[in-house]
């Protein structure tokens, strides 16, 4: 994706993700007993400042990821896959993601998109490592399916070479992430109604639409044509579903990736709700 990321990647950084974490200070106390004189007292309140400054807490992370992920498993050939929905092109091969190493993988290269423009600052690869942890558990969650969607994790991996072997987490370049829905009843577009806990879903073909999120391309891999060709994948689930309408949010901020899907195709929603020019979205739609 430059980065994609894609609402909440090229991750062409497309994306926009909460406010930047907040480092807790950790403080050192005197005991009331020692005595010291005015200069020791000086000295010591200096040192404190400066571990306050200096010395912020590393968060604790929880550890979420499945005692059986290898990460020196090896790519699945073709055969071992035997996939009919895959889209070749150059080296590259998009297709859904089958393994709990190829979830992680998109997972993590959806984090270090995440925090690309902040690679310089301490602690980043902790909070890269929760994000990851957080983003594996939310992609396994999505497949177990919420009413009236369809959900798809797709990954560009490197093509087959006869003298190359390659682990998962070195053949997973890009990832993107689908989902198949309903409009909601009074809805004519994603998000119209900004309260809606008791409308039901308007389960009529008519209403379905396929909405694309998480897109990002490894920073190694960019400028290959593998952001345009997994929205390509995404099209063709869409016609093969009967579905008309890709819709997808995009940052007013983020160049790269409006300029992305404009180049493709889509178009601006003219009709936002008020949250989302609060939130500085744009609702962008592709007609298949």
């Amino acid at each position: 994706m430059s980065t994609i990321s894609i609402y909440r990647a090229e991750f062409l950084t497309f994306s926009s993700h909460g406010s930047r974490p907040r480092l807790k200070f950790q403080r050192t106390s005197l005991s009331p007993t020692m005595k010291m004189d005015s200069k020791s007292m000086e000295r010591v309140k200096k040192e404190e400042l400066s571990i306050q400054l200096q010395t912020p807490s590393i968060p604790q992370l929880e550890n979420s990821r499945p005692s059986n992920l290898r990460f020196d498993r090896l790519q699945p050939s073709d055969q071992e896959l035997n996939q009919d929905n895959r889209l070749e092109f150059g080296k590259f091969v998009a297709r859904e993601a089958v393994l709990d190493e190829e979830f992680w993988t998109a997972a993590w290269l959806r984090a270090e998109s995440h925090w690309e423009d902040r690679l310089g600052e301490r602690y980043v690869d902790n909070f890269k490592r929760k994000f990851a942890e957080q983003e594996f558990n939310a992609i396994k969650g999505r497949y177990k399916g919420q009413q009236g969607q369809t959900y798809a994790c797709v990954v560009t991996v490197k093509k087959e070479e006869r003298s190359v072997k390659r682990t998962v987490l070195k053949s997973v370049v890009g990832t993107l992430d689908f989902s198949i829905r309903h409009l909601l009843h009074g809805e004519s577009f994603p998000g119209e109604r900004e309260k809606h806990l008791f409308c039901s879903i308007n389960r009529t073909h008519m209403n379905k639409y396929i909405y694309v999120s998480n897109l990002c391309v490894a920073k190694s891999a960019r400028r290959q044509g593998i952001a345009r060709n997994m929205l390509n994948f995404a099209f063709e689930s869409a016609r093969s579903s009967g579905v008309e309408l890709v819709y997808v949010h995009v940052n007013r901020n983020n160049g790269p990736a409006l300029e992305l899907y404009q180049n493709i195709g889509f178009e601006m929603v003219e009709i936002a709700s008020s949250q989302l020019s609060k939130q500085q979205m744009y609702l962008l739609c592709y007609k298949t």
